[in-house]
């Protein structure tokens, strides 16, 4: 047990570039942290990483053994995994970055947690980018494409961008027919909290982008606000499909401009080279099946 621990302290700077990082995920001090590695290269005979007041980085020797590592390391999860199905609920802490929304996450949520007890949930809810291994998350659940080669991703489904408003807002200020139209109505705009930058509509003519300046009537920086001023018969707003459902349905909004929308897609990424635990993988199951049952 010595020699893995000593393997995840390994694996886990080379993956930081931080002897201070592992040592916050571990629990302990950047000098045991540094002990390890240097007991692990005397050991070798080897230098695995190459030091500065600035960096860690690994050497020539260092690659070769983190391949090794992670492999060596990958298959003991996937051995206690396959054991622990056959034995035991799954269990235990799972720690997950999500972006912020509210239904029908929030509600998908706490059936899981009813449905496994045994899983603590430790949720954050933020749109910044996280540092998934730094930071010890088990998972984050992201939309759109997020490229990263040190994340496995699993795609959950997909979902629409649509334009949408309140019936009475629309028979005080009439439906907008084509996309200039928009000029003259209230939009109510998102903010991303991490650029500043309001998200661009997809605006188009005869399958042509319009580059449009449109009213910044209404600025918002979540999607909650958002959806309860349209609601309201504020304005026009820019949403996803499956947060607006239930108005949808009820006819409280109606979607217009139905060119104008696009589609996005959630997927859950966790750290390469690691098999999915049992929590994680009940938790990745209970979501698509929950939210996209037909993805």
């Amino acid at each position: 047990m010595d020699s893995l621990n000593t393997l995840n302290v390994f694996v886990s700077v080379a993956e930081t570039r931080s002897f201070v990082a592992t040592a916050r995920l571990m629990g302990v001090s950047a000098s045991a942290i540094g002990k390890s590695i240097v007991r692990l290269e005397e050991r070798f005979g080897v230098r695995l990483f190459n030091r500065s007041t600035r960096s860690v980085t690994l050497t020539e020797e260092g690659h070769r053994f983190l391949e090794r590592s992670q492999r060596i390391l990958a298959e003991i999860e996937a051995a206690e995994a396959e054991f622990s199905q056959t034995s035991t609920l799954p269990r235990g802490r799972l720690k997950i970055s999500l972006p912020l929304v509210s239904d029908p996450f929030i509600p998908t949520l706490a059936r899981f947690r009813i449905a496994y007890p045994s899983i603590e949930l430790d949720l954050t809810f933020d749109d910044r980018r996280v540092e998934v291994i730094e930071e010890g998350y088990d998972a984050v659940l992201r939309s759109g494409e997020l490229p990263d080669s040190s994340l496995t991703a699993r795609h959950l489904g997909d979902y629409q961008m649509i334009l949408a408003g309140a019936p009475d807002y629309f028979q005080r200020h009439g439906i907008p027919e084509q996309p200039t139209d928009l000029l003259r109505h209230t939009c109510i705009q998102f903010r991303f909290p991490n650029t500043g930058k309001l998200q661009v509509w997809p605006i188009r003519r005869n399958d042509q982008e319009l580059d449009l300046q449109l009213p910044t009537s209404v600025v918002c920086n979540n999607l909650e606000a958002r959806v309860g001023f349209a609601v309201q018969g504020v304005g026009i707003a820019y949403l996803p499909d499956f947060a607006i459902r239930q108005w949808l349905d009820c006819g409280k909004l109606v979607s217009v401009l139905t060119d104008c929308s696009e589609t996005g897609t959630f997927q859950i990424m966790w750290p390469s080279g690691k098999h999915p635990s049992p929590k994680l993988r009940v938790f990745i199951d209970f979501l698509k099946e929950q939210l996209f049952p037909a993805a």
